[in-house]
């Protein structure tokens, strides 16, 4: 019961303005102490071992604060979870694109800029929409469907000790000169607690329009992106749409040819195909939602 009030919660009213520009997000807050932590110890020697030890201490604080939390009861269990989890603000990151795009390529390229890391300036309509479903794909795996996993499995402990690491993850887990060692622990381990959920997601979204996963398909073109996760759920996604992936794309001004994934399908899509990636994002909502109703009831 504490996970569907969470799911239900987090889908009615999201991330409200009103209440954080007030109060400071719990993955705000995370995000400042690694912030802090990145300036004071990532420099001079051992610095592989100072990101290990700050990622043990990620995890561990994660799991004592949920520990902590959960005292309080199940309803105070919920809305903290319900916190954590990001459906409703990423199908509105996902649609806001669609809406943009509607009105011009450089109010599509505004919008996308915020959902993306790659270069936006030159993006085209079918650059913006590739971009659009792809964040969408890979943040439904691990912003709403490995919290749920790692939910399931610990409770609260073990979903704030994933959320901790995911976000030192995106903060610090690059290979950069600069974080190549103080965050190889995080990257590492981040890409370890993502793995079971990035794999489910790819099953998640073809059997929320009620047919079964090209489990080969999927999983060939899976294996073409460049990360151990991400590529699942996008090609689950573009097999779903029937759109073209990945592909060329800028970083830093310079321009890189990664492969396509489902090549095959369309390479030059509208912003109708991100109409539809935010609907099919509501559609593996809420299937997760009636296994999370059939879970607490069998329980």
């Amino acid at each position: 019961m504490t996970l569907v009030l969470a799911l239900l919660l987090d889908a009615a009213f999201g991330e409200p303005d009103w209440l954080w520009s007030r109060v400071t997000h719990p993955a705000v807050a995370i995000g400042r102490g690694i912030g802090w932590a990145d300036r004071r110890f990532n420099h001079g020697s051992f610095r592989k071992a100072k990101g290990v030890i700050l990622t043990l201490c990620l995890l561990l604080g994660g799991l004592l604060a949920g520990l902590v939390i959960a005292q309080f009861g199940w309803v105070v269990e919920a809305v903290v979870a319900a916190i954590l989890l990001a459906q409703r603000s990423l199908a509105d990151h996902v649609s806001d694109v669609a809406r943009a795009l509607r009105l011009s390529v450089a109010a599509g390229r505004v919008s996308v800029s915020r959902i993306v890391g790659r270069d936006t300036a030159q993006m085209d309509e079918p650059a913006i929409v590739r971009g659009a479903i792809e964040s969408g794909a890979e943040n439904l795996s691990d912003a709403v469907l490995a919290p749920v996993f790692w939910f399931l499995i610990l409770g609260l402990p073990g979903l704030l000790a994933y959320k901790a690491i995911n976000t030192a993850d995106s903060m610090i887990g690059y290979l950069t000169p600069r974080h190549r060692d103080f965050g190889w622990a995080a990257a590492r381990l981040d890409d370890l607690l993502n793995w079971a959920p990035a794999r489910l997601s790819a099953l998640l979204i073809p059997l929320s329009l009620g047919r079964l996963p090209d489990w080969p398909a999927i999983a060939r073109d899976a294996r073409l992106h460049r990360s151990p996760n991400a590529g699942w759920p996008e090609a689950a996604m573009a097999q779903a749409l029937d759109v073209a992936l990945s592909g060329p794309r800028a970083y830093d001004g310079e321009m890189r040819d990664f492969a396509w994934v489902h090549g095959s399908g369309d390479r030059f899509p509208t912003f109708e195909a991100v109409d539809r990636c935010a609907a099919m994002l509501w559609r593996s909502w809420g299937l997760l939602l009636a296994l999370a109703c059939v879970k607490a009831l069998l329980t």
